[in-house]
């Protein structure tokens, strides 16, 4: 009976003392494995979060200028950008494109701020050279879609050098232009969905008080170039160039389809101004006896 007795009371005492200390020590283990694990998790998801908040609101301003220069195919750079894409500036530079050799710079920096409104961003835009007061752009982004929104303001938008157009190429290198070139516009929106762009509104640029050395007068004349919105997606908007006074008389009509610019006009000189502006003439397209024939496209 003893012995029978001891063993029980041995063999109880192995059963519970190894068992059940190992066990609580593997759970414990375990339970801290699972909370460093989380702890680890929730870590590296912090850091990325801080990080992509960083970069959205650190973005450079040379991350701006990139798309600017693309989505102008390079004929507009924003040159020495400094600052962020929400608060910067840069040297507006007019050029001939990728593979052109010409390049205009304004005398002035352009600064801008870009931040929230509504639902889409508002882009404020300030030049001191050139712009009496601020010109505001409100972009409304969208799955696969863009709206870009000028809003009106009282006062032309900007009025600039005629000579920044030499940055262009030919023919405006060799026509080495002077005078002002004035941008206003009463309403003008873009809409952009599926790769087109559907243009409501208007836009005017007057071109005053133009010379040319080509030409032996001090002073050919002022012309307006007007852009009109047709409002329908498959139909470009078209362009009207109208003499407004001067002894080189321009007009003609046009109309972009997608980014190509088909346009037809004619150049001729006043009666009496016929042999100061020949040369000139010459310079803008096929003459056709007094006219010079203008074709773009």
């Amino acid at each position: 009976m003893k012995f029978g007795w001891r063993g029980r009371r041995n063999a109880s005492a192995v059963s519970r003392w190894p068992g059940s200390g190992f066990a609580e020590s593997t759970l414990a283990q375990l339970a801290w494995e699972r909370t460093r694990n989380a702890v680890a998790r929730w870590g590296w998801a912090g850091a990325l979060v801080g990080t992509a908040c960083a970069v959205v609101v650190f973005a450079p301003a040379a991350w701006l200028a990139k798309a600017v220069a693309a989505g102008s195919q390079q004929r507009l750079l924003l040159a020495d950008a400094r600052g962020t894409v929400w608060n910067g500036s840069a040297v507006p530079v007019l050029t001939g494109g990728a593979d052109s050799r010409s390049a205009a710079v304004l005398p002035g920096r352009v600064d801008w701020t870009l931040g929230l409104h509504g639902l889409g961003l508002e882009f404020r835009l300030r030049q001191p050279c050139c712009m009496t007061s601020e010109v505001v752009l409100q972009l409304r982004p969208g799955l696969g879609r863009l709206g870009v929104q000028l809003v009106r303001s009282a006062d032309a938008l900007g009025e600039w050098p005629a000579a920044w157009l030499a940055g262009l190429g030919a023919p405006w290198n060799t026509l080495q232009l002077a005078g002002t070139l004035r941008l206003s516009s009463p309403g003008l929106s873009l809409d952009m969905a599926a790769g087109r762009w559907r243009i409501v509104g208007q836009a005017d640029l007057e071109l005053n008080d133009i010379q040319s050395p080509l030409a032996t007068l001090d002073r050919l004349g002022s012309y307006r170039v007007q852009v009109v919105g047709a409002g329908a997606a498959d139909q470009g908007p078209t362009l009207t160039l109208s003499t407004l006074d001067g002894t080189l008389l321009m007009s003609g009509q046009g109309q972009w389809t997608g980014t190509h610019l088909r346009f037809r006009g004619e150049a001729r000189a006043a009666p009496g101004f016929e042999s100061a502006l020949d040369n000139l003439l010459n310079i803008f397209g096929r003459r056709q006896g007094a006219l010079s024939l203008i074709s773009i496209g």
